[in-house]
């Protein structure tokens, strides 16, 4: 459960850094920005809220839970690749870094996901 969480966690603080590094770099009015603290909150507290359930189902040891978190966890891993070709669009460099590290580690939790306690239940039947 510990290992579920905490990387489920830690590709939310990396989508909080992507969304971080997206507001120093605007590339129109109608992005997220510095100078708006207030729509830079809201797009903090809307992807707070949608890593709610993956964080939740990191609670629970069922295989079924663990299919629907990983799948929830799959539409974070497009999200996440497609930052890397933004990275392109936008001057900084590190919108790309981040979008691959996010990559990687958000498929490494979808792996841990589904396999830890897996052994467990193998040997009870």
């Amino acid at each position: 459960m510990v290992k579920r969480f905490s990387m489920v966690f830690l590709t939310m603080v990396l989508a909080i850094v992507a969304l971080l590094i997206a507001a120093k770099h605007p590339t129109g009015p109608n992005t997220v920005s510095y100078d708006e603290p207030a729509g830079l909150w809201i797009s903090l507290g809307i992807l707070v809220v949608l890593f709610l359930p993956p964080l939740t189902l990191s609670f629970f040891n069922n295989l079924a839970v663990k299919i629907i978190s990983a799948i929830y966890q799959a539409f974070i891993v497009i999200s996440f690749l497609a930052l890397v070709p933004v990275g392109f669009f936008v001057p900084d460099f590190s919108v790309i870094v981040i979008g691959a590290v996010g990559t990687m580690v958000s498929i490494c939790s979808i792996i841990v996901t589904i396999l830890v306690g897996l052994k467990k239940q193998n040997l009870v039947t």
